[in-house]
């Protein structure tokens, strides 16, 4: 079994409207230093394999197929083996 940690973010050349409004909030209550706000997503999926490699691949293909939309966004993920929930 592993464990997958998925981030999805917006792609650096597509606008982030959510992260330009986070930025201005951080801004309007004196947080000046922030910039460059984006906003993403955090998923962890339990994989029931006992193959990395085809872990990879189906977390790979989840991805690309529905957690992540490809055109405006990135993924990254890693994979932790862990038994009965457990990490190893």
């Amino acid at each position: 079994m592993f464990l997958a940690t998925v981030t999805v973010t917006i792609k650096e050349n597509v606008l982030d409207p959510q992260g330009q409004a986070v930025e201005g909030a951080l801004h309007s209550l004196g947080f000046e230093e922030a910039s460059n706000v984006r906003i993403g997503k955090y998923m962890e999926l339990t994989i029931d394999s006992g193959d990395r490699e085809e872990a990879h691949r189906k977390v790979v293909e989840m991805c690309e197929k529905l957690l992540s939309n490809p055109v405006i966004e990135d993924y990254q993920f890693e994979l932790t083996a862990v038994q009965k929930g457990v990490a190893l």
